[in-house]
């Protein structure tokens, strides 16, 4: 199984940006399809993007699409999400996930972080 671990999460105004962190411990995190999924008080988790098995393959909900990027460096077996663009919408607890099965919906990934919160002031 694989630990996750996120960070840089904070305060910041709309339209600035962003960089969360995934850090993975106990496998190695290429073989593992990870998610970025955020949920806001009062609303179920949701789906944001996706990385598969190649760094190439990425997948985005239409919320955020071109304004996140999701992306992985091997070497220090970590996903991130760049967030540019920030909206007060974004404001959320987000938590990367990895799973066998290149998916977006959150029940299908298995291992879990903690979460980061990201607050976005208009």
């Amino acid at each position: 199984q694989v630990q996750l671990v996120e960070s840089g999460g904070g305060l910041v105004q709309a339209g600035d940006s962003l960089r969360l962190s995934c850090a993975a411990s106990g496998r190695t995190l290429s073989s593992y399809a990870v998610g970025w999924f955020r949920q806001a008080p009062g609303k179920e988790r949701e789906f944001v993007a996706r990385i598969g098995w190649s760094a190439t393959d990425t997948y985005y909900a239409n919320s955020v699409n071109g304004r996140f990027t999701i992306s992985i460096d091997n070497a220090k077996n970590t996903v991130y999400l760049q967030m540019n663009s920030l909206k007060p919408e974004d404001t959320a607890v987000y938590y990367c996930a990895a799973g066998t099965i290149l998916a977006v919906t959150s029940t299908m990934y298995q291992y879990w972080g903690q979460g980061t919160r990201v607050t976005v002031s208009s």
